[in-house]
């Protein structure tokens, strides 16, 4: 059964407010929902950028049963992985065994403000291993100490270990990422429905560790509103970003970057790579390749932070019924 989330998407709305949009996306019948953990919008019209943890940590008492992620945080610059177990175990705790630990080799846009530069996409991959080894060591509880090629730990423990294993899901885009990674991940996170790559990681995960299973998330971006004219400007305004690419996307700084790098990126470009407006069969037949690919969790966001209490009350469980309709 394919399981549908809603996106906390810190870049468009502040603390408050996400922490109301998870219980109403609870309440909405949303089955999980994950968390952007941003140092800074993409683009400053979305106007945002609140601390996750803290955000997950208040999602974590006030709702009750959605499954919550980290979508995703990179381990390995603005955060230590010793401080990523930390937090991941609390949240955990807090949760009550539904949080799962996402994680993924970041983008310059976020890491760089902590000034160690932007390393290449091979050594943001290293690092990305050495960093879950570490957290996957520091989750058993014990006390480890660590020298590696990057990161170094003493004597460090962690004093409140869940009952529930935190699982951890890792960002992949391609052969070498799976490579890489398929084997330390539980969960495969991916931004494409690409079959071939969610098939080169259950047969990576086969062989390297004999399970099978596994759950493959991935995330769909909509702009639902009454008027449609009203969403592809709203969708124009606060989401062309994402059509430069993921390797242009990883590698800006700034959000003044993006706007640069995303100038002639027309409304109509937009409306044509994301469904706009009320017309929930547009926005099934958006998510529909992501369950043919084999991803088992799909996220939707709903662009637009001031639009979010409409969407819910609105569109949310018409939405959530087409999309169940439609499934596997």
């Amino acid at each position: 059964m394919t399981r549908f989330g809603y996106t906390l998407m810190t870049e468009q709305s502040g603390p408050k407010e996400l922490v109301r949009y998870a219980v109403s996306a609870e309440e909405c019948g949303f089955d999980f929902e994950v968390c952007s953990d941003h140092f800074s919008p993409w683009l400053t019209s979305q106007g945002h950028a609140p601390n996750a943890w803290a955000v997950l940590g208040a999602v974590a008492h006030a709702t009750e049963r959605v499954g919550l992620y980290t979508y995703v945080t990179c381990p390995t610059m603005r955060y230590h992985p010793a401080i990523v177990a930390q937090q991941a175990a609390t949240v955990q705790i807090l949760a009550d065994g539904r949080f799962t630990l996402g994680l993924g080799s970041g983008e310059n846009l976020n890491e760089h403000v902590v000034g160690k530069g932007w390393p290449t996409i091979e050594q943001r991959h290293d690092m990305l291993r050495e960093a879950i080894k570490i957290i996957r060591e520091l989750f058993g509880g014990r006390l480890v100490d660590w020298r590696g090629e990057y990161f170094q730990v003493n004597s460090a423990r962690l004093w409140d270990v869940p009952d529930v294993p935190v699982g951890l899901g890792v960002a992949m885009s391609g052969a070498k990422s799976v490579e890489k990674l398929s084997k330390l991940a539980d969960h495969l996170i991916a931004v494409e429905p690409d079959k071939d790559l969610v098939d080169a990681w259950h047969a990576a995960r086969q062989a390297a560790n004999g399970t099978e299973g596994g759950r493959v998330i991935g995330q769909v971006p909509v702009c639902w509103d009454p008027d449609r004219d009203a969403a592809i400007e709203r969708a124009h305004d606060q989401f062309r970003w994402c059509f430069g690419g993921w390797a242009v996307n990883a590698d800006l700084p700034t959000p003044a970057g993006f706007a640069g790098a995303t100038r002639f990126v027309r409304p109509e470009d937009v409306a044509r790579g994301i469904p706009c407006g009320p017309d929930l069969d547009a926005i099934v037949d958006a998510v529909r390749p992501y369950w043919e690919a084999g991803f088992t969790d799909i996220a939707l966001i709903q662009i637009g932070g001031q639009t979010q209490d409409l969407f819910l009350n609105e569109a949310a469980e018409p939405l959530l019924a087409a999309l169940r309709a439609a499934s596997p």
